[in-house]
């Protein structure tokens, strides 16, 4: 039982020392830039050793994708908050649209994921990255539509990664103080234009 204890409790550190590497990272990230942000002020940011990054990061970039990731993660999940499978598939959609957009205002969260990310971790591991996350419930939602018949049966994998770009383009027009009123209207009449084709009378 004490081994066990003093298992987890190892365990538990590890963990914190982590996240606070992560949490430590982001705010620098965000505020200065991938480039900017040297390892010296991230670990004294987090309150660790050198040690203890290279314990847990190969190196910057590493700590950096752990970053992405988890950025990336908090956004899928607010999509997924706001369009549980209760909602109708065309509603979802446009639900889930709106929670990218509103995920994306957070401070420093365009710049990781749209940004800095692509041109740190290139894109086939931005895309990667992406398809666990937020095109993950894009796909899955689009499927759902298609699966109902309220959108027209096109290539899945297509379709989410040029929908998905959509979306990117319109978080980054925002960002730079566009009406985000007028990207919402368009993303939703991109989204309604899917609908299968019914036949002129």
């Amino acid at each position: 039982m004490q081994q066990e204890s003093a298992r987890r409790s190892n365990r538990d550190r590890t963990e914190a020392t982590r996240a606070d590497l992560i949490a430590a990272a982001r705010k620098l990230f965000t505020e200065k830039s991938y480039a900017e942000t040297g390892t010296p002020e991230i670990v004294t940011a987090a309150g660790v050793t050198r040690g203890a990054l290279y314990h847990h990061f190969a190196d910057k970039q590493a700590l950096f994708a752990a970053v992405v990731e988890q950025e990336a993660q908090a956004v899928a999940q607010e999509i997924d908050r706001a369009s549980p499978p209760s909602l109708e598939a065309r509603d979802a959609l446009i639900a889930g649209s709106d929670a990218y957009l509103a995920a994306m205002r957070a401070p420093g969260r365009t710049r990781l994921l749209l940004l800095d990310g692509p041109a740190v971790l290139g894109r086939a591991a931005m895309d990667a990255i992406d398809n666990r996350h937020g095109n993950r419930s894009l796909r899955e939602g689009l499927v759902a539509a298609m699966r109902t018949n309220t959108m027209a049966r096109l290539p899945v994998d297509a379709l989410t990664a040029l929908l998905a770009s959509a979306f990117d383009r319109a978080a980054l027009a925002i960002e730079a103080g566009a009406s985000a009123q007028d990207y919402r209207v368009v993303l939703t009449a991109l989204i309604d234009g899917l609908s299968p084709a019914r036949p002129s009378a």
